[in-house]
């Protein structure tokens, strides 16, 4: 099984400076990288995820940096209910190594298991939803998530053979340059991946602190665009442009960072990985 390595982490942390004392969000514990790193710095660090198989990692937190960690088992749009200020909000999205290498949860065509692509344990399966999702609804999927060429040739062999599992999937797809991309748009759109990322990032500006930094690594192009247009829309100056004054942004944005060539070689997952982030003002 591949060992999760957390990406661009060193890169966030440089973001992120001096946090000893500071008070966290990670969005997304998954295998807990991240979160050990902060907690590792002198951070209290609140967690997110809604995936079951990681409680295991967040109680081993538990045991090891006591009340300087919690662990919240929902989905991360879930912290727009929390009542308190963070020092920093950092997301590392996309799906991680560990669920990948799990069969039994559908999310590879390396393995023949049921399709099943829930990040939680709750709720309707990928073979569900094909009962469920039109020809048309699969071909926005598809297209809008994979960038699926033959999306429509795809969504009528899938209404038309309802695959239980993810080789008999597999099989419906001619072209193999395909395959990755068919179960990425149908693991996105499943789980309303880029709905979460829209939902938690709303939250972002009234949960941070004055001089606060919001993080995010990305690994698809849309949720990319979505935390770019999110962050520039909070760095423009507020008012009228019309009028002679305007209100200085609430937000200035950070560099972007990319892998070096050295992390994408030693984790060849980093490639596609982009950070954004921005501090808040006032």
């Amino acid at each position: 099984m591949t060992k999760h390595i957390p990406v661009l982490l060193n890169s966030v942390l440089h973001a992120l400076g001096d946090i000893g004392g500071q008070n966290i969000l990670d969005a997304t514990f998954g295998a807990g990288g991240y979160t050990r790193a902060f907690l590792a710095a002198g951070a209290t660090v609140t967690a997110f995820d809604r995936d079951p198989n990681v409680l295991s990692d967040a109680r081993s937190l538990i045991t090891e940096f006591g009340n300087r960690f919690q662990f919240i088992a929902a989905t991360f749009s879930s912290m727009a209910e929390l009542n308190e200020k963070f020092d920093a909000i950092v997301f590392d999205l996309g799906i991680s190594s560990m669920q990948i290498d799990e069969p039994d949860r559908g999310f590879s065509f390396r393995y023949d298991a049921p399709l099943d692509m829930r990040m939680s344990a709750a709720g309707k399966t990928v073979r569900d939803m094909f009962e469920i999702w039109s020809v048309q609804d699969l071909i926005k999927i598809l297209r809008d998530y994979g960038d699926v060429k033959p999306a429509a040739a795809i969504a009528n062999a899938i209404k038309q053979t309802y695959p239980q599992t993810t080789f008999e999937l597999k099989q419906l797809i001619h072209n193999p340059n395909d395959v990755a991309p068919v179960f990425q748009a149908l693991r996105i759109a499943l789980n309303d991946e880029m709905g979460e990322l829209q939902r938690a990032l709303a939250a972002v500006p009234t949960l941070l602190n004055t001089g606060g930094r919001c993080i995010c690594v990305t690994f698809h192009s849309i949720e990319d665009r979505i935390v770019k247009n999110t962050f520039n829309e909070w760095t423009k100056p507020i008012g009228d442009p019309h009028l002679p004054i305007l209100q200085q942004p609430r937000f200035s944005l950070l560099k972007p960072q990319t892998p070096s060539e050295q992390e994408i070689a030693a984790n060849p997952r980093a490639r596609s990985a982009h950070m954004r982030g921005v501090v808040k003002s006032y």
